[in-house]
């Protein structure tokens, strides 16, 4: 692979930690693959959800970012949200139809694992709205 091709992808890898959405997306709409995955299996929607940033998440998403896109250690990004507590990113990962109970542990294990119960409320209401919410 050409080294520049290379460098680029590290570089939206940053993008993605870092929730810098503008650049990111106009590589995405440009062309880029949107389910780009590292060495470690980690996409793009991955790391966004992993660093809290649920806009980028939702932007992914909203793109045709697979919410489901296990890594190779057969994580999933909602169990990443769960382990981390970004409730906000649930909710988005929900709402674009992830599954709570893919991976190991599935997003529903690591949330009631690590006493995520805002995650877990989320989870019972397959919309990602949560009790009370609109």
């Amino acid at each position: 692979m050409d080294d520049d091709v290379v460098e680029l992808a590290h570089q939206m890898f940053d993008m993605a930690r870092q929730g810098d959405a503008v650049p990111l997306l106009a590589l995405v709409d440009q062309g880029a693959p949107v389910d780009l995955r590292g060495a470690d299996g980690n996409s793009l929607l991955m790391l966004a959800a992993y660093h809290d940033h649920p806009q980028l998440v939702e932007a992914l998403a909203s793109r045709g970012a697979d919410v489901d896109l296990l890594n190779d250690r057969g994580q999933s990004p909602l169990a990443g949200a769960a382990f981390k507590g970004y409730t906000e990113v649930a909710r988005v990962l929900l709402k674009a139809g992830a599954n709570p109970d893919l991976g190991d542990p599935s997003g529903r294990a690591a949330a009631h694992f690590f006493g995520r119960e805002d995650i877990t409320a989320l989870l019972e209401d397959s919309t990602g709205e949560g009790p009370g919410q609109a």
